[in-house]
């Protein structure tokens, strides 16, 4: 991605990660369908109220895996396929580690967890016995999101493409298999979705082995050297707790639904599904613009960053305004995909959902491309401050103005929160576009973003031209 047209190579690079998404969601929501149609309402909001607690486990150990593919991405951008292989094998070991540790700690806890989230009493067992299922695979999940975001930052996104369709209708297979086959209730759908994701990163680790050469291993490209773990966790580890940031918020609404009653969590499960499914090509332009970024930095183009910046901004907030639209006069009858039309309850407040928040998409726009783009640089300061600021104004919408407001309260948490995270993000993206409007050094950029390392190389680099 470090030369040809800016525009162009964002496209085509999110396309094929844009219709894994799709196909990543379509089983989620087939999961949610089956459910819903096979074992009622009550199965739905039990499965619909384990999302904010599997995006805080799984969130923190695929948001450190995206981090430390960006490293893996600025090396491949500068061409060194030794450091490239030795991140690799250090982001592979700390991978390992986080998944065992979150694996321990998930299944040991997850009943405490329903209950401090106050899950009502009717759907309580059912939540429970999904979540375990999907805690005893964590390693399987979090080893195809690695090998996935590794083959991205190396410029390929149509691989993981591939697999996650074949694994999707493998999902949806499974699901029918053990749910209704084996009757083994919502439990069934958590056994289907452990099953997918194994096969999922066996095919990734058959792939490159075959194929893609500068990604294979060898002996001497493991390593102990503290150095290197410490560059990766300090890139990886705020990707990671960005994510767990935002899960925290979310679970925090989710304790506010649980208070509401079952009807608030159906309804917020249901919009939530459709909101996930259309604001997914922000989320996967953001993505891109993470490799995009990371590689022309590591290549030192930072003319391309700038451009490539401006044309990820240009598309995520025209497509923002374009599903604002889409929510305010259709959200109600997209909800209905997921909800039977005798519950009028449960369909009334999802469409109060989306004429909530219909306004606020093109805030939501400018958090999903700034944050990754400034992420691709190493910038891992600004983006956690945004993480933080949006946690806290969550947590204030969801506690205090659920309070006065119910259902709506809860949903106004969302933009409050998006509102909160843009301030830091643009303030740090302005002084950034300044840097790179000058044509700095290497060492200009690294001072601004507080990277260590690149100012080290750049000290080199520039002692090596005085001597010559």
């Amino acid at each position: 991605m470090t030369s040809g047209n800016p525009l162009k190579l964002i496209i085509l690079f999110t396309l094929p990660m844009l219709l894994g998404n799709v196909f990543q969601q379509f089983y989620n929501m087939a999961d949610t369908f089956i459910v819903s149609q096979t074992l009622g309402m009550d199965a739905l909001a039990a499965v619909g109220s384990t999302g904010s607690i599997i995006f805080l486990i799984l969130g923190l150990a695929i948001g450190l895996t995206a981090g430390l593919a960006v490293i893996t991405a600025q090396r491949f951008g500068k061409k060194d396929e030794k450091s490239l292989r030795k991140s690799l094998g250090v982001s592979l070991i700390i991978t390992m580690i986080a998944s065992i540790i979150l694996t321990v700690f998930a299944t040991l806890n997850t009943r405490n967890i329903l209950e401090l989230m106050q899950t009502p009493p009717e759907i309580i067992d059912h939540a429970y016995d999904y979540l375990v299922v999907l805690f005893s695979g964590i390693s399987a999940t979090v080893l195809f999101n690695f090998l996935s975001n590794i083959l991205r930052a190396i410029g390929d996104s149509r691989t993981p493409l591939i697999f996650l369709i074949i694994t999707s209708f493998l999902n949806i297979i499974l699901d029918y298999v053990f749910i209704l086959g084996f009757n083994m209730n919502v439990a069934g759908a958590g056994y289907a979705t452990v099953i997918a994701q194994f096969v999922a990163s066996i095919l990734c680790i058959l792939y490159i082995k075959k194929k893609v050469h500068i990604l294979r291993i060898r002996k001497d490209d493991w390593t102990l050297e503290w150095a290197e773990y410490k560059e990766h966790l300090r890139i990886g580890l705020p990707y990671g707790f960005q994510y767990s940031i935002i899960a925290i918020g979310s679970i925090a609404i989710q304790i506010t639904l649980n208070q509401l009653g079952a009807l608030s969590v159906a309804a917020y499960t249901a919009a939530l599904k459709i909101d996930q499914l259309l604001t997914m090509p922000l989320q996967t332009i953001g993505i891109s613009m993470s490799t995009y970024v990371a590689q022309n930095f590591g290549a030192g183009k930072f003319e391309r960053i700038k451009r490539g910046m401006r044309s990820g901004l240009a598309i995520t907030l025209s497509y923002s305004v374009l599903i604002g639209l889409i929510f305010l006069f259709s959200g109600r009858f997209l909800a209905s995909f997921f909800v039977d039309a005798d519950n009028t309850a449960v369909l009334d407040l999802a469409e109060q959902f989306f004429k909530i928040q219909w306004p606020f998409y093109t805030l939501l726009a400018l958090v999903l491309i700034l944050r990754p783009s400034l992420q691709g640089l190493g910038n891992s300061f600004a983006p956690t401050i945004a993480g933080v600021m949006e946690l806290a104004a969550r947590i204030f919408g969801a506690l205090i103005l659920s309070s006065y407001f119910g259902f709506s309260g809860a949903v106004a948490s969302n933009p409050i929160a998006w509102f909160s995270a843009i301030v830091p993000l643009i303030l740090s993206f302005y002084f950034t576009q300044r840097i790179l409007t000058k044509e700095p050094t290497r060492l200009e950029l690294a001072l601004s973003l507080g990277s260590k390392k690149v100012m080290q190389a750049a000290k080199t680099l520039q002692a090596e031209k005085q001597i010559s």
